[in-house]
């Protein structure tokens, strides 16, 4: 089953110079389960594509279908509703709230789509923050973390509502070679667990062997896509 698949997919930002043309027809399909590398250089519209697949933006031209739902005609409150229950997302800068424990990170989207009661809550964080080796951290704040905590924090808060999509958006650039490895492997693992699909978009190197596909972006274009990769081998320590 398909969770994204977009046809003809265009942007065009209109300035006061005239138009930038981001993307041009794109054709991409997201299939349940399956992890995917979007690579390219600066400016070929990684970006673009990542913000119209997270709901974050709209495209010009084309058709985008997310989870059987058509993208194309929702409204502000209806992309809303689709980012909160659908995608997760994770950055290079990890953003997570500093005044809040990575407990309290991890709930935060749970208490925003509002359907479990207290107890429930409670279960599910934890679960994700012990999934995460973080068990431990769970009433620590961001500025008492590494960066590679951090960003195990920020994969369980884009995992807790269950999202059927998980985009991330440089997830590795900002860590050392050991600790890179150690999150590619865990989302690897998380993604067995949850089955949820998962868009990395990046310049890293390290992130291919961990992809099923690799999408190649230039010129506003999908130009080609190269796959299967080699799996990572193994389980994650901490989910063993």
């Amino acid at each position: 089953m398909d969770v994204a698949r977009m046809r003809g997919i265009a942007k065009t930002y209109r300035l006061k110079g005239g138009e930038v043309k981001a993307l041009r027809g794109v054709d991409l399909t997201l299939a349940e389960g399956e992890i995917c590398a979007l690579v390219g250089t600066s400016g070929s519209g990684k970006t673009t594509l990542l913000n119209i697949l997270g709901c974050l933006d709209v495209a010009t031209e084309g058709t985008y279908e997310l989870c059987g739902r058509q993208i194309s005609a929702a409204d502000p409150s209806e992309l809303a509703s689709l980012r909160s229950e659908e995608i997760g997302f994770v950055f290079q800068s990890f953003n997570l709230i500093g005044v809040l424990t990575a407990y309290e990170n991890v709930e935060l989207p749970l208490l925003c789509e509002g359907s479990m009661s207290g107890g429930e809550r409670k279960r599910r964080v934890m679960k994700l923050l012990e999934g995460v080796g973080l068990g431990a951290y769970a009433h620590h704040r961001p500025d008492e973390m590494s960066g590679g905590q951090k960003q195990r924090v920020a994969l369980a808060r884009a995992l807790a509502v269950r999202p059927r999509l998980v985009l991330a958006d440089e997830p590795t650039a900002s860590l050392d070679t050991d600790t890179a490895q150690e999150v590619l492997e865990l989302l690897v693992e998380l993604n067995k667990q949850e089955g949820t699909s998962v868009l990395i978009s990046t310049h890293d190197p390290r992130v291919l062997p961990y992809a099923q596909r690799v999408l190649e972006m230039s010129d506003g274009k999908v130009k080609a896509a190269r796959g299967p990769m080699i799996r990572a081998s193994g389980s994650h320590p901490a989910l063993r």
